[in-house]
């Protein structure tokens, strides 16, 4: 069986940490989202893979190459249009010989999901088999209404009053060839795209076999950038222990931790697994790490740092004396040297996001800030929790962050200087 994984898009939500790479690009627990699915299909016996890549897909072709690091084989094709779901899978036409697994690249799911999938399509032969999955609120997801294993209506974002259900669409897919013919036949939707979901419900008013499977395994949709710590405290609940670098005497480890080849961890560090830390970092001396922290490679932390349950991408540097707090911070930023990202309301309320111009309520208590790759801040700045900074923006030193800051810009603290006659 082969495989297609959807990954051309942005994921302007995700914003601004997409700026610069695709959403599946993005980190979790220690490797990229879309490491998640090939691994998963890998693990299942799946290894011819067809990658349906457009928006910088230059970081999805140098993370993967042929495939053949992660034991399958890769072929691009690219999107040239951003054009929807079955427009997407429409591209691996001339590359699909027999039935095909189809999935989001934004999603992580259960390696054993897959093995489901593939036993269940094997044991029915359906035209098309979806994977669906029970919420409690199924308002910002597609909802499947089945009758046994059936697949009767596709309802896509439903309000809350529509009785439409709690079963939604994973965006997990198994299709016969035929497909195809159904795709270049899909209409239009009123969003101007050619939604797989519609080609699917063409099949159903044909009478063809589309069946579900309805599955209770881990499925984590990764759409927000606060979505990213909540799916690396899921899945580094099951880190296990590897130290590949060096540890000097002095440093205190408790749970699992994983540190990475040419890794220095400095005496008087105290780390709270899980805990995962990339090849080739410089830690401490004397900081403080605690659990869910992600770090990737080249990372610099500094004398009397406290990180938690945060993300820092590769090459970053953290200055001595500072606190990040439930963050993401990108790829080569600089934190100055006592710099303070809060991850706590003054009040104790839940803390809110801007996405795509909307204030979200994120329903986390404790979040702090999100930064786009190379961003710098300057000494005893601070940052209000959920505030976003755009890639490659300055902030000064002493600066209060309490709003959005944009991309490449620089903000800096206006003073008055007044100069005494001292005796």
């Amino acid at each position: 069986m082969q495989a297609v994984i959807l990954t051309a898009g942005e994921g302007t939500r995700m914003r601004p940490l997409t700026l610069t790479r695709p959403k599946t690009m993005l980190p979790v627990a220690g490797k990229p989202i879309l490491q998640y699915s090939v691994d998963a299909l890998r693990d299942n016996g799946v290894h011819d893979i067809v990658m349906i890549t457009g928006y910088h897909e230059e970081a999805v072709r140098s993370h993967f190459g042929d495939g053949s690091g992660s034991g399958v084989n890769i072929t691009y094709v690219r999107q040239e249009e951003r054009l929807g779901t079955a427009h997407a899978i429409g591209q691996a036409s001339e590359l699909i010989d027999d039935e095909f697994i189809v999935l989001n690249g934004d999603i992580i799911t259960d390696p054993g999901l897959m093995g489901d999938l593939i036993g269940s399509y094997h044991e029915r032969k359906p035209e098309t088999l979806m994977v669906l999955r029970e919420v409690p609120d199924p308002t910002s997801f597609g909802v499947v209404k089945v009758e046994g294993d059936r697949v009767r209506e596709i309802i896509e974002k439903p309000g809350p009053d529509a009785g439409a259900g709690n079963l939604i669409n994973t965006g997990i897919y198994v299709f016969s060839p035929a497909v195809f013919d159904y795709i270049e036949r899909t209409p239009l939707s009123r969003r101007g795209e050619y939604e797989i979901t519609d080609t699917i419900m063409m099949q159903v008013r044909d009478d063809l076999p589309v069946r579900a499977i309805i599955s209770d395994r881990d499925w984590i949709d990764v759409g927000r950038p606060w979505e990213l710590l909540e799916a690396s405290e899921r899945l580094m609940k099951d880190l296990e222990d590897s130290v590949e670098g060096d540890v000097e005497d002095g440093v205190t480890i408790h749970g699992p931790v994983a540190i990475g080849e040419g890794t220095i961890i400095r005496s008087g560090t105290y780390i709270q697994g899980p805990v995962y830390i990339g090849r080739n970092c410089d830690i401490g001396p004397n900081s403080y790490l605690r659990a869910h922290t992600c770090i990737g490679d080249g990372v610099s932390i500094g004398n009397a740092v406290e990180v938690k349950n945060s993300i820092i991408m590769d090459g970053t540097n953290i200055n001595h004396l500072s606190y990040v707090g439930d963050s993401v911070i990108g790829m080569n930023c600089n934190i100055a040297a006592g710099t303070n990202i809060a991850n706590l309301r003054f009040d104790d309320g839940p803390v809110r996001m801007v996405v795509k111009d909307d204030v979200v309520e994120t329903g986390r208590r404790k979040l702090g800030a999100v930064f786009g790759d190379g961003v710098k801040t300057g000494i005893n700045s601070s940052f209000n929790p959920g505030v976003k900074v755009g890639k490659d923006s300055c902030i000064g030193a002493g600066c209060v962050i309490s709003r959005d800051v944009p991309s490449d810009r620089l903000v800096i603290l206006r003073q008055e200087h007044t100069t005494m006659e001292y005796r």
